[in-house]
């Protein structure tokens, strides 16, 4: 038996990064790129190094430069702790497995460390395929299964990281997310609301591989932060739930002449709470240039935003590029239903 499992790249659209401080988000999946796990019984439980578990390196300084960007470890350690903590959850649940073993390996075009989720997405790909090897999807609340890979990732592996990453890459498509802190400790969920993907204004998204940085530095330095300065960093994270929340409002409501200036005012509160590397701010600014709204799509390296027209998208990606960034237009991955 051989199957394979696919989860894609997400942007945060607007709320970011309050989903890690019991906030609101809002956050889409795009099929432009994707991370596939394929997985197959075996004698022996086997796991199979990825393209981002490098161990050969043209010289000294690629060396260097590749453990500053991406650590000491690729994927494969965020398939084994997936791999566990399934195994865990499914014992916890007296869910009884089959006794089968079997090798896995990942594929990667998701661009690397520029915020656009690629770690988390090998992690629910993987827990994707578990299921399907085991056929427990009865068995596994969709709603749980995020909260599980957040917690391989911060719990096992120690990396900092929020939620939303890994419920838009189980739900796909366009989702509101709410971490009503009452809510999520009492079921171990948020609340998660599709919104249709028809209903999003006109968008662009652009990257950068040169200012790639693993996200977990962000979110650590954000937790010091939070917890030097609680009482303006909870104000802070109440007001990104409080953009995310109009958001929402206004998509639900036709009224998208209001997302633009939300958009804005995301990324503009995140810079006033922990101020933004020059490198990474250019980005937004250069796209603000052309008339575009622009926000971080992730924890930096990577910008999502708006555009009104034809002539406004290719002012776009003509400045963008002098920056060194690619542009695209994000094709929003199906629903799962």
């Amino acid at each position: 038996m051989l199957l394979q499992t696919r989860s894609y790249p997400r942007a945060g659209f607007l709320g970011n990064p309050s989903d890690g401080y019991y906030g609101k988000t809002i956050a889409f999946a795009f099929s432009d790129f994707c991370v596939d796990v394929v997985l197959y019984e075996s004698p022996e439980i086997e796991f199979l190094p990825g393209d981002v578990d490098d161990n050969v390196f043209e010289s000294l300084d690629h060396l260097t430069d590749t453990v500053q960007h991406y650590g000491y470890y690729g994927g494969v350690r965020l398939v084994k702790a997936v791999s566990k903590v399934f195994a865990e959850y499914c014992r916890a649940q007296a869910i009884d497995l089959p006794r089968r073993n079997f090798t896995v390996r990942y594929r990667s075009t998701v661009p690397r460390l520029v915020g656009l989720g690629g770690s988390s997405a090998i992690c629910t790909a993987m827990f994707k395929a578990l299921v399907q090897f085991y056929n427990v999807a009865e068995r596994i609340p969709r709603q749980i299964i995020p909260t599980l890979c957040w917690q391989a990732e911060k719990e096992e592996l120690g990396i900092h990281c929020g939620m939303q990453d890994r419920v838009i890459q189980m739900y796909d498509g366009v989702v509101f997310m709410d971490f009503d802190r009452e809510h999520f400790e009492r079921n171990s969920f948020g609340k998660y609301e599709y919104i249709d993907a028809q209903r999003l204004p006109r968008l662009y998204l652009a990257y950068d591989p040169d200012r790639a940085e693993f996200s977990g530095i962000y979110h650590r330095k954000l937790a010091d932060v939070a917890v030097r300065e609680q009482e303006r960093v909870a104000a802070a994270m109440r007001e990104f739930a409080d953009i995310a929340q109009q958001g929402f409002d206004a998509l639900m409501q036709g009224q998208l002449a209001k997302i633009p200036a939300l958009v804005n005012a995301n990324f503009d509160l995140r810079n006033r709470v922990f101020k933004v590397s020059e490198a990474n701010a250019r980005m937004v600014y250069e796209a603000r240039q052309t008339g575009a709204s622009a926000k971080f799509a992730g924890s930096g390296g990577a910008i999502v935003g708006t555009y009104e027209d034809e002539a406004m998208y290719k002012a776009l990606v003509d400045r963008l590029r002098t920056i060194g960034c690619a542009t695209i237009r994000p094709v929003i991955a199906p629903a799962a239903y």
